[in-house]
């Protein structure tokens, strides 16, 4: 009589292989790394950098419009005059909205935490004044002084003069004076001289400074530091 062995039977829902433990073990640890990966981002993008577009004329020839760019958070005492940055111009550039209310409050509260921002109250200009400057407009020569001593801009949009608004300001402690490069078609800190802070911003509403282009690729390039001079 000729004998059989039965078959070794393969557990059900599973297939042969390695054993389910295993591929349980891998799955989690690959579940795991996937969100440590996402946490990395978030933390990047929430302390670290931010991507902005830029939405208008006001920083030509230095940025133009519809170009994206790197902005790198910076505290306070790293803002240097002439950095190009980013800052929440709200109460200041523009009026505050109405608090969020309900869901909204809670999604806007999350948004934040993550580094999200809605953008309408974002503004892109360059430092010119810093604390306890006096900036005014303008020498014989048509320059800025900044306590007195010429600035010298060469960023500035071709044709245009420093300022055709006629000012004399001394910046408050812990606000900056801002301009765009393209004079002549930015609403800037000229431009809010009668609102709250004197066309000022506050160093604490800075979000970063601007680093890089990132787009489009015929623009991609990095956006030089202020002299501080």
């Amino acid at each position: 009589m000729t004998s059989t062995h039965p078959r070794p039977s393969t557990p059900s829902g599973g297939s042969a292989g390695a054993p389910a433990g295993l591929r349980s073990s891998r799955g989690a640890r690959a579940v795991l790394v996937l969100a440590v990966a996402l946490l990395l981002v978030l933390l990047v993008r929430t302390f670290v950098v931010q991507t902005f577009s830029i939405p208008s004329d006001s920083m030509q020839p230095t940025l133009r419009p519809g170009e994206r760019v790197l902005v790198w958070r910076v505290d306070a005492p790293e803002v240097r005059r002439g950095d190009v940055v980013v800052f929440d111009g709200t109460g200041t550039f523009v009026d505050a909205p109405p608090d969020p209310q309900g869901l909204a409050a809670v999604g806007a509260g999350i948004a934040g935490l993550l580094g999200f921002r809605p953008g309408e109250s974002d503004f892109v200009k360059r430092v010119v004044g810093l604390p306890g400057d006096r900036i005014t407009c303008c020498d014989d020569r048509g320059r800025l002084l900044v306590d007195g001593e010429p600035l010298e801009e060469p960023y500035l949009q071709p044709g245009d003069a420093p300022s055709d608004v006629r000012f004399d300001i001394a910046v408050p402690p812990g606000r900056l004076w801002v301009m765009g490069d393209h004079r002549s078609d930015s609403a800037d800190s000229r431009s809010h001289l009668g609102s709250p802070g004197g066309g000022t911003v506050a160093l604490g509403d800075v979000i970063g400074r601007v680093v890089a282009v990132t787009w489009p690729l015929d623009a991609v390039g990095t956006v030089a530091r202020g002299s501080g001079s």
